[in-house]
């Protein structure tokens, strides 16, 4: 219809005027850090295979295996019939992992925090948000019916205000936040908001979607959700609970529910790719240590986690440094709003054990030339 099409090229003109459009550019991964794009090898930093695991043989072979036995695809929803083995064995030893009773797994990071929420909350309740929380916590929220609130960032005394003044006007009520924020790398102080969340009879949801296989310790929250797509290196979501609230999830989540399970080959992957991060702990404290290698050298704030960021402010600077930065070998992808907040566009630079530290002191002298900051040998 003309009416529909001109309202697409008027949204995608105001994009392109913004600097804020989108376009998917062909890149083929390959091992170690390496990306190709337009013809050119590059070192990626823009990936969140934090481990290095996609391309790890024995990940590459369970995957293998897993779609020889069972099929490529699962077939249909887990109620029905797309419950193969390898996922149950997969949410045991997600369980084991993060200490929980039980785990359940979803399609996909997103479609658990869709999920999730609005299993848990509904008219009347209170869901009360991290301000920098992933737009897929928003999402569950907002489709929960629930009253939603944010708290300031990282800031449990705000979340304390929040919750004395709204918690005694409604039946039930979550706190959401992440452990590792995936636009800044900072960590949330877990055990403050706990704390604060025990105290007015709240229920805590974690995103660990950046934190598991590099940086999760300290106190676990009662509802724990993250990916199987980072550092696990392959697709998926999952939440690790009580048994009770796991039960409830299979019958009432609905992004759960009335969707197809996980193809036999990415749980197959996912679990893999579990026991090898807990055989090698020198491979899981590897991003970190590059990270803070990077922030020494640029003299940033130190890293807290394998993410990040390099502030730039405005968009198309953003871009243009990007661009520039993949002029000189490396793949750094610039992060524009709404994925960040307004005037504070990013280079959002990930690490990963498969980063040589040659290969971070030279994405660091770069960043250094283009920005003015000065690089410290």
């Amino acid at each position: 219809m003309d009416s529909l099409d001109t309202f697409a090229r008027t949204k995608l003109d105001a994009l392109e005027a913004g600097s804020l459009r989108r376009r998917l550019t062909p890149t083929e991964r390959g091992t170690g850090a390496a990306a190709a794009r337009r013809g050119r090898v590059l070192v990626s930093f823009s990936c969140n295979d934090y481990l290095g695991l996609s391309h790890h043989p024995r990940v590459i072979a369970a995957a293998q295996e897993a779609v020889a036995t069972y099929g490529a695809g699962a077939g249909g929803s887990r109620l029905v019939t797309g419950d193969h083995p390898v996922l149950g064995a997969l949410e045991a030893r997600l369980a084991q992992h993060k200490g929980a009773e039980a785990a359940l797994v979803f399609g996909s990071g997103y479609l658990a925090n869709l999920g999730i929420t609005p299993a848990l909350a509904g008219r009347g309740d209170l869901v009360v948000l991290d301000e920098l929380s992933h737009a897929c916590m928003w999402a569950g929220a907002r489709l929960s019916g629930a009253k939603v609130l944010t708290f300031r960032h990282n800031d449990p005394a705000d979340l304390a205000e929040k919750l004395a003044e709204h918690r005694p006007h409604h039946a039930r009520a979550l706190v959401l936040t992440e452990r590792v924020f995936s636009m800044d790398g900072d960590r949330a102080p877990l055990g403050d908001l706990l704390g604060v969340a025990e105290d007015f009879d709240v229920w805590t949801l974690v995103d660990d979607a950046h934190g598991i296989g590099v940086v999760e310790d300290g106190p676990r929250a009662p509802l724990e959700m993250g990916t199987l797509s980072k550092a696990l290196g392959s697709y998926g979501g999952y939440l690790c609970a009580s048994r009770p609230v796991i039960d409830l999830m299979t019958s009432r989540a609905r992004s759960f529910v009335y969707t197809t399970g996980l193809p036999p080959a990415s749980a197959a992957a996912a679990l893999e790719a579990l026991v090898i991060l807990e055989e090698e702990p020198a491979r899981r404290a590897r991003p970190l240590a590059l990270a803070r290698r990077f922030t020494a050298r640029l003299g940033l704030p130190e890293a807290e986690s394998a993410v990040v960021p390099v502030l730039v402010g405005d968009a198309q600077a953003a871009l243009d440094i990007s661009a520039a930065l993949e002029a000189d070998g490396f793949l750094v992808v610039a992060i524009r709003p709404p994925t960040v907040p307004a005037g504070t566009a990013r280079l959002r630079v990930a690490f990963s054990a498969a980063h040589a530290e040659a290969q971070v002191d030279a994405l660091a002298d770069a960043v250094a030339a283009l920005t003015g900051r000065a690089s410290r040998p």
